[in-house]
């Protein structure tokens, strides 16, 4: 099938002996080759809904329909370097001898702006780079899908800023689904081509922006007014 898709997708925990649900009756279509990002508020649901998606936790209600040969990927906001090991070995830790092509690693390290940084070590690295080495981890094992769960939150501006035009460069250039989880409105309308906002565990509205990511603006007119109706939608939750 094409993308995944959730239907009617419930998730809850027990909290001394209470049941606490986090998504309620969740329908969603995840397209392939395309950025679908997951906007909210903290405590909405947005990460435990990437990580059933992934496969880390299993809903309590609902199906999550996919290909089963889909290779999938994780990015998360805490780099989860191996300060033991160099910006190599973290890249390539984890794959097997027979799929570690060192001129494709040696590629990717290039591509994600690392190139001459090979040896160094976490410790030496800004925060940046440091997302710039995880994604890299990530593309290394040639993925179709990637999850990213508040990747650049960490970030200063300028730096989120980069990462972000080279997150969209590598989605262009790869053709990788991504799904992205973020609370930041202004990220999710220059990355995403398709907006999911979640509000108290289910889904409140979806957009689909068709312009061009390698070249969008946010001051553009339609951006501005999408993100007045988001402003709207989440002031109003």
């Amino acid at each position: 099938m094409a993308g995944i898709e959730l239907k009617v997708i419930s998730k809850h925990y027990y909290v001394e002996n209470r049941k606490v649900s986090v998504l309620n009756g969740i329908h969603l279509l995840i397209p392939d080759n395309r950025i679908t990002v997951i906007l909210g508020k903290s405590g909405c649901g947005k990460t435990t809904l990437l990580r059933l998606v992934g496969g880390l936790e299993k809903p309590d209600g609902g199906e999550i329909l996919f290909d089963s040969s889909r290779k999938t990927a994780f990015v998360f906001q805490e780099d989860r370097l191996m300060p033991w090991l160099n910006v190599w070995d973290n890249v390539t830790f984890g794959l097997k001898k027979q799929n570690c092509d060192e001129s494709v690693i040696r590629g990717i390290i290039q591509v994600v702006g690392l190139g001459g940084f090979e040896k160094a070590y976490p410790n030496q690295l800004s925060g940046g780079m440091k997302q710039r080495v995880s994604i890299a981890r990530a593309l290394a094992y040639s993925p179709s899908f990637i999850m990213m769960d508040e990747p650049f939150a960490a970030l200063d501006y300028f730096t989120r800023e980069q990462m972000q035009r080279e997150l969209i460069q590598l989605q262009q250039t790869h053709g990788i689904s991504i799904l992205f989880v973020t609370h930041s409105i202004d990220e999710a309308l220059l990355i995403g081509h398709k907006i999911v906002i979640i509000e108290e565990g289910r889904i409140k509205s979806e957009f689909t922006i068709d312009t061009d990511l390698i070249h969008r603006d946010l001051l553009d007119a339609p951006l501005i007014r999408m993100k007045k109706t988001i402003l709207d939608i989440l002031g109003k939750g």
